[in-house]
């Protein structure tokens, strides 16, 4: 069981987002914090869906209280034709990347050796081209723009994403990105396979010699899109409530993981402790636990309630035991 669950682990450490997000030490201590009173598999690395934006060059919203995010109103981009222009970050040197890399390394020295670590490496190739660019203008650009153009600005962010998640991999036991813009939700699915997922497909071409997993997270309801997701060529698909963890199942390859998918709002904010067991013995009993890791749709929040986390925790090992497990599978 991986939660999703960074502002979590910063409040169960005493502290809010806002206060951490520029210290590696506080963001490491607050998951090894937070991992030993509840007992989970594996930690995110993540801290805001704006630092790799921000190493780029992006205007950036800092707040005690959420997480920072990307002023969008005033992007740094005006023109994709631009793209050039902008800085291409170095993870090592620029922004709060190296900050995002010194939090890995210290939780992989704390914990690592028995705790899996995926280090996050911040958002993917067509969610930094929005916020880059401003979602509403890229929209926009998706509409009346030469596909050319697009194709070269989502070649610039897929370079830009690639080397933060090659210093994660050298560093973490996976990484990942963050591609919810790309959801059916918000562009079409015949739009995520023309411009999102073939900058998907080579980012895992990018850091394949690395020899690690790398996971792929796009929020909302994929149901339309999951199959094209797995040709992506992750080894792990990060779902969203909304997905139908049946459904997914059958229709992707089962050496491709699954995480996910319990509703990060009811029940693990707003509901109770029966109802967290009920949807996590439904996501195992639907897959028959294949290729299953236990996990939160998308982010929890700060104020989830730590009886559903200690729940959640409870029923991996009460659904997902090899017992368990293998009589599922003999059904």
């Amino acid at each position: 069981m991986i939660p999703q669950g960074f502002m979590f682990s910063a409040n169960a450490a005493g502290y809010t987002i806002g206060q951490i997000n520029r210290s590696p030490k506080l963001m490491a201590e607050s998951h090894r914090i937070c991992q030993e009173k509840y007992g989970y598999d594996g930690c995110v690395i993540d801290v805001d869906d704006a630092s790799l934006a921000e190493a780029c060059g992006a205007r950036v919203i800092f707040r005690e209280d959420s997480v920072a995010a990307v002023d969008e109103h005033n992007p740094v981009l005006g023109d994709l034709r631009d793209i050039d222009d902008l800085h291409m970050p170095d993870p090592e040197k620029d922004g709060r990347l190296p900050e995002w890399l010194e939090t890995t390394q210290r939780l992989v020295e704390m914990i690592g050796d028995h705790v899996f670590i995926i280090g996050r490496a911040d958002q993917g190739p067509f969610d930094l081209l929005c916020l880059l660019r401003g979602t509403q203008d890229f929209m926009m650009d998706l509409l009346t723009e030469d596909e050319d153009v697009i194709l070269h600005a989502l070649e610039w962010a897929t370079e830009a994403h690639s080397r933060f998640a090659r210093a994660q991999l050298k560093i973490a036991h996976a990484s990942s990105m963050g591609d919810a813009y790309a959801s059916p939700e918000l562009v079409s699915p015949d739009m995520y396979r023309r411009f999102a997922l073939p900058a998907e497909q080579q980012v895992v071409k990018n850091v394949a010699d690395l020899n690690k997993p790398y996971s792929i997270h796009i929020c909302g309801n994929t149901t339309g899109i999951i199959e094209d997701m797995e040709t992506a060529g992750s080894k792990i698909l990060e779902v969203d409530w909304k997905l139908d963890m049946e459904y997914a199942r059958s229709k992707v390859k089962e050496d491709i993981v699954l995480m996910g998918n319990l509703n990060p709002s009811d029940p693990m904010c707003i509901g109770t402790p029966e109802k967290v067991r009920e949807q996590a013995e439904a996501v195992i009993r639907s897959t028959k636990g294949k290729g299953i890791i236990l996990s939160s749709g998308c982010a929890l929040g700060a104020n989830t309630k730590p009886e559903n986390m200690e729940a959640l925790v409870a029923s991996a090992k009460e659904f997902g035991s090899y017992e368990q497990i293998a009589a599922l599978q003999e059904k």
